[in-house]
C-alpha cells in the first residue's frame, strides 16, 4: 500500500535532483536552469533573479554607476533655504555633498535632515553630514552589496584611478540588477492610464514611457511621427542618443521630456509639457 503522508519534496530537493549533474561552465548551469524553468521547477520570476545573482557577480561598479556629470550633489557653502527647493525638486534621499567642486566629495547629506531648518532650527549643514565611502571603478557587484549590507550604507561614491569622482552607485541600482527594477514614488498602478494630468501643474502630463506615438499624439495633439519608433520613450531615448537618467530632460518639437523613473535598462515614466513658445502659436 503506497504511503500518501510522505510530504512532498521541497522545491530545493526537486531542483537539487534535477541538477544531479554537475555543470562544467556557466552556460551548461544556464542551460539546465532553463530547463528546470520548462519543467515547471522554477518561475519566470526566481529564474530572473537567480540569472540576476549570475550577472551581478560578474559586473563592476563602472558599469551601472551613474555618470558624474549626472550626480545631483549639494554645495555646503550653499544655505540650507537655497538648497531646499533644490532637494524638493530632485527628490532623492541622499546627496553627495561636495565643497565647491564634484571631485571634492565632503560627505553624504540625508533629506531628512533639513528638516530641522523647516522647522525654524539653526543648520549646520557640515555638522550634518555623514562619511562618504569611496569605492574604485572595477569592484565587483557582489562584494559592493555584501559591503552595503554590512555597513548599512546605502550609497557610494566611485573615483577613477586617478582619485577622481568618476560617478556614484546605490545599493537599489545594484539590487536592481537581481530583482529588476524597484518602484519608487513615480510609479503608476498597472491600471492607470498611460497619461495621466499632473494635479498640481495646468498643461503637465505624467507619461509612462511604454506608450504608443500614436496616442501620445491624439491625447495631446502632438505629430510625432511612428514610422521608426512606436513608443514615447523610444522616441525621447533617441534623442538623447543614449538611455537619459532621472532627472535629465530634453526638447523634442514642442514639448519638454523629464525623465522621471528609469533604470539601467529602459526608461519608465516621463513628465511632459508643451514648451511656452509653442503653447503661443
Amino acid at each position: 500500500m503506497n504511503d500518501d503522508s510522505s510530504p512532498r519534496p521541497s522545491l530545493i530537493e526537486r531542483l537539487t535532483s534535477w541538477l544531479s549533474r554537475e555543470p562544467d561552465n556557466r552556460e551548461e548551469l544556464l542551460e539546465l536552469l532553463h530547463a528546470a524553468y520548462a519543467n515547471n521547477l522554477l518561475d519566470a520570476d526566481a529564474l530572473s533573479m537567480i540569472e540576476g545573482v549570475m550577472q551581478v557577480s560578474e559586473m563592476q561598479a563602472r558599469e551601472i554607476m551613474i555618470p558624474r556629470a549626472q550626480m545631483d550633489v549639494v554645495d555646503i557653502k550653499e544655505s540650507p533655504e537655497k538648497l531646499l527647493p533644490y532637494v524638493i525638486e530632485t527628490a532623492h534621499s541622499r546627496f553627495p555633498a561636495v565643497d565647491g567642486e564634484r571631485d571634492h566629495v565632503v560627505g553624504i547629506l540625508l533629506a531628512k535632515d533639513l528638516l530641522r531648518f523647516c522647522n525654524g532650527e539653526e543648520v549646520n549643514l557640515r555638522e550634518q553630514l555623514r562619511p562618504a565611502v569611496f569605492i574604485p571603478e572595477s569592484k565587483r557587484l557582489n562584494v559592493l552589496l555584501r559591503d552595503f549590507r554590512a555597513s548599512r550604507n546605502h550609497i557610494a561614491i566611485v573615483v577613477d584611478e586617478y582619485g577622481g569622482v568618476a560617478g556614484l552607485v546605490t545599493i537599489e541600482d545594484v539590487l536592481e540588477q537581481i530583482v529588476g527594477d524597484i518602484e519608487d514614488e513615480y510609479d503608476y498602478d498597472e491600471a492607470e492610464a498611460n497619461i495621466l494630468a499632473e494635479a498640481e501643474a495646468e498643461g503637465v502630463f505624467r507619461v509612462k514611457a511604454q506608450t504608443e506615438i500614436a496616442d501620445f499624439n491624439q491625447v495631446l495633439g502632438a505629430s510625432f511621427a511612428d514610422d521608426e519608433f512606436d513608443t514615447v520613450g523610444g522616441l525621447v531615448a533617441n534623442a538623447f542618443g543614449r538611455l537619459p537618467k532621472r532627472g535629465e530632460s530634453v526638447e523634442i518639437g514642442d514639448f519638454r521630456f523629464l525623465v522621471l523613473r528609469a533604470d539601467s535598462r529602459r526608461l519608465h515614466t516621463l513628465s511632459v509639457s508643451r514648451l511656452p513658445q509653442a503653447s503661443l502659436l
